[in-house]
């Protein structure tokens, strides 16, 4: 399967780059995440439950980072394996371009199943896929923006962070 996709992100994007390399923006971005750990030099190790109709799974796996061309664009690659469930890899192209309203981020994604997975058949796997890379990214966009004021930052009513709290580290404000 593939997905294509954009999302102006109000901020520069040097801001955007960190965000995309940071272990901490990943772990609050990725839908099901619960522990991901590594760097962008060596890679990601992650674990990460799923519910994909009516398989539910645990997933483990690696992400790895190449072709990193800062700040313009690169190239993600990961794998994981839910045991009983089947597996799951692919990769995404990710490029970053100024825009008016900051920087635009556009991706394509490839992305394949097996084992119990691909049995659910394309149409589950498919609008499940467009689910989970529509919340990632959603996610990534509050992560990074944030509300032009600080009383505007509502709590992300799943992980409890607040909205802009990267942008806000990057900048200093968070605490510092």
């Amino acid at each position: 399967m593939e997905m294509t996709g954009t999302r102006e992100i109000r901020a520069d994007r040097a801001t955007v780059w960190a965000a995309l390399l940071s272990p901490e923006v990943l772990r609050e971005c990725v839908p099901g995440c619960q522990e991901l750990t590594g760097s962008p030099e060596e890679g990601f190790h992650a674990t990460v439950v799923q519910k994909v109709g009516p398989v539910k799974a645990t997933f483990k796996g690696t992400v790895t980072l190449s072709e990193m061309n800062e700040p313009d664009s690169l190239h993600l690659a990961g794998e994981g394996k839910g045991g009983a469930a089947g597996f799951a890899k692919g990769g995404a192209d990710v490029s970053l371009e100024d825009c008016e309203e900051g920087t635009r981020l556009s991706y394509n994604v490839e992305a394949k199943v097996g084992g119990k997975l691909a049995q659910l058949g394309s149409r589950v796997i498919d609008g499940f896929a467009k689910k989970v890379a529509d919340q990632f990214f959603t996610r990534f966009q509050e992560a990074v923006e944030g509300p032009a004021e600080e009383e505007e930052a509502p709590e992300a009513p799943e992980t409890g962070a607040k909205k802009g709290w990267f942008k806000r580290l990057v900048k200093g404000g968070a605490g510092a």
